[in-house]
């Protein structure tokens, strides 16, 4: 088989993971063919290449199927959405305002009012459940649409935490009760940590946002939130239960059983592709991309190994396992080309992340048995080739096993405590991570905190599960203290 060595040397990682993440995620997104940056004019956008789809789509698919199961149905609204729409809900227009991208012409012809590109969907999803619900049969109503939206942000891009367009999902429903919406609400909260825990490997907190940091026009926001390996925090998707404000701006009403009005409770749930900046980002090593077998577009790799006289026998017993893997669901490659020797397809595959490689040579063959390698550390033992597609499922479990246990171990290392204000800026200076403290819930001492330090509230527990909501504790605030009515979370964000 023919070397290139110089093919084999642009797959190398060149940065950092622990010493400088921002250029090696980068650097990881590119040489593992998961985007391509914008346009030269069209900062904070990217193109998102087909392997990165691919990983989108089964996100997409687990999340599609589980909203499907509790009664949501897919629609789809136009993108642009009506300035005086938008008005309608004040807390929205301002909320979203500094970001929002304006049409203004169609063609030569300038606009009577101006169209927002939606930055998000409430303003024009909400007037339609308004006329689609007259009486409580028509409750609760259950809406999700799969799209993408455009915040214009100045901040720096990073692909898939921080662009200026992206793509979620947005479910929007209307409820005869607020308890019946709060439900909703805690429903697809479980249903976004399901997706981070089961699918994509990775622990998360949850809770709720500060009110100051709500969504706008929302009675709570709730959140989960995914640890980075650099020690900052992924708002890893948001739940929100909206109350009446909406149903009150676009007039959701409904009929009960006594042919009374009463206004409609409503919630808004959205999951973004932040979710791959997180994959990437938790699994990855200096060696490329690492994927969980849940998500990973080829799950194992064959890889045979031959000399020419062996070749014929070798492709044969590779081809064999391949088919039988296929048929058992496995989504597999069989990589046996020759132009490229053994050493640069391992170093591609581990680069590209497949969790498992099958190793496949003349000693294999004879012995009847397969050489099996694990992506996230190398490790390597022989199967036999009797229930082989067993044996893989075996080893794919294991893989995701190892990289749920590492970013778990990563996660309860870097919860902290602090009781004042320089434990607080001393503790996330050190090491990063969360800091827990009691706070007084007033948001000029969170912004003592962003000045000094860029860290923020990212969380605070449900009120159930807070302490501090208690009247009978004597916590004061770490910051200006003051009596501590919550328990808050602080850390640096993406």
């Amino acid at each position: 088989m023919s070397e290139d060595d110089g093919a084999e040397q642009e797959l190398g990682v060149t940065k950092s993971k622990e010493y400088e993440t921002g250029e090696w995620y980068a650097e990881v997104v590119q040489k593992a063919g998961l985007a391509n940056y914008g346009p030269e004019g069209m900062s904070g956008f990217i193109v998102t290449r087909p392997r990165a789809y691919a990983l989108w789509e089964r996100v997409q698919g687990f999340l599609d199927a589980k909203f499907k199961d509790t009664g949501v149905q897919n629609a789809y609204f136009p993108m642009f959405i009506p300035e005086s729409y938008l008005e309608r809900e004040k807390d929205i227009v301002e909320g979203f305002d500094p970001e929002v991208a304006w049409v203004t012409h169609g063609g030569h012809e300038e606009l009577e009012e101006r169209l927002a590109v939606r930055p998000t969907s409430e303003s024009i999803i909400t007037p339609y459940i308004s006329q689609w619900v007259r009486s409580h049969r028509d409750l609760p109503l259950r809406v999700n649409q799969w799209c993408s939206v455009v915040r214009w942000e100045a901040t720096e891009t990073k692909p898939f935490f921080r662009t200026k367009e992206f793509l979620w999902q947005e479910g929007h429903t209307a409820h005869e009760t607020g308890e019946d919406a709060w439900e909703e609400t805690m429903l697809r909260l479980d249903q976004y940590e399901s997706a981070y825990e089961e699918l994509l490997g990775i622990p998360v907190l949850r809770g709720q946002k500060p009110d100051h940091d709500k969504f706008p026009g929302a009675d709570t926001t709730t959140t989960v939130e995914a640890l980075m390996p650099d020690g900052k925090s992924v708002q890893g998707a948001t739940s929100h239960h909206l109350g009446t404000s909406f149903a009150e701006a676009f007039d959701i009403t409904y009929s009960d059983e006594d042919e009374e009005e009463n206004l409609a409770h409503t919630t808004s749930w959205g999951f973004s592709w932040r979710a791959l900046g997180a994959l990437i980002m938790t699994h990855s090593d200096d060696q490329g991309l690492v994927l969980p077998p849940t998500v990973a577009p080829e799950q194992v790799v064959v890889v045979p190994i031959w000399q020419s006289d062996t070749q014929e026998e070798v492709l044969s017993y590779a081809e064999g396992i391949a088919e039988e893997l296929e048929e058992a669901g496995i989504r597999v490659e069989l990589d046996d080309r020759d132009t490229r020797n053994p050493g640069f397809k391992f170093n591609e595959h581990e680069l590209n992340g497949v969790p498992v490689r099958f190793e496949i040579g003349p000693h294999e063959v004879d012995d009847r048995e397969v050489t099996v390698v694990h992506r996230p550390d190398g490790e390597q033992v022989t199967v036999d080739r009797e229930g082989i597609a067993d044996a893989a499922q075996v080893h794919l479990d294991e893989v995701f096993a190892k990289l749920y246990a590492a970013a778990e171990e990563n996660l309860e290392g870097e919860v902290r405590e602090a009781d004042d204000r320089a434990g607080i800026l001393g503790t996330i200076g050190q090491h990063g991570g969360y800091v827990k403290a009691p706070w007084c819930g007033d948001e000029a001492c969170e912004d003592e905190i962003k000045e000094q330090i860029a860290a923020e509230i990212v969380m605070v527990p449900f009120e159930e599960d807070d302490d501090l909501r208690n009247e009978d504790h004597d916590e004061t605030c770490a910051i200006c203290g003051e009596g501590a009515r919550r328990t808050a979370y602080f850390a640096k964000a993406y």
